[in-house]
């Protein structure tokens, strides 16, 4: 059963936007809840998928030769059917995004992985899946956003 997030549940989960490692107390303070009350929130928006982890941003002193960012389109034999795909892709921890589009490409993936060679083999996996008729992709050169 999905539950309806509440105005407390966004607010809590646009901290953690901004700051993951966010301290419960400090979120506590932010929310106008209780450090206690805002652990149990946490717990229960992962436990019902309305977060699905945590991430790690680098900034300018990070080595850029350490991470690898591609873009794969997907197209699909059958666009509407085809949910084992997306099954798939969401068991590859390279696939940081995936989009349902309109338009030419059925599913638009944001790829990171360590180097060039390991997109290779994910786009390989992801070429391989039953319902993936063709993919097109390109290696991000440089983030503006």
């Amino acid at each position: 059963m999905k539950r309806i997030l509440d105005p407390l549940d966004e607010r809590i989960i646009a901290e953690l936007r901004l700051n993951a490692r966010a301290a419960h107390a400090e979120l506590a303070a932010k929310v106008n809840l209780s450090r206690n009350a805002v652990r149990q929130r946490i717990e229960r928006l992962e436990r019902d998928g309305a977060i699905q982890g945590y991430t790690v941003r680098t900034g300018e002193g990070a080595q850029a030769s350490s991470s690898i960012n591609a873009v794969i389109f997907v197209y699909r034999y059958d666009r509407m059917r085809g949910a084992e795909v997306l099954q798939a892709l969401q068991a590859m921890p390279e696939v940081l995004q995936c989009d349902v589009m309109s338009g030419e490409f059925d599913l638009m993936l944001r790829v990171g992985a360590a180097n060039p060679e390991r997109v290779h083999k994910v786009w390989k996996e992801i070429s391989a899946l039953p319902g993936v008729e063709n993919t097109v992709t390109s290696f991000v050169l440089s983030s503006v956003v």
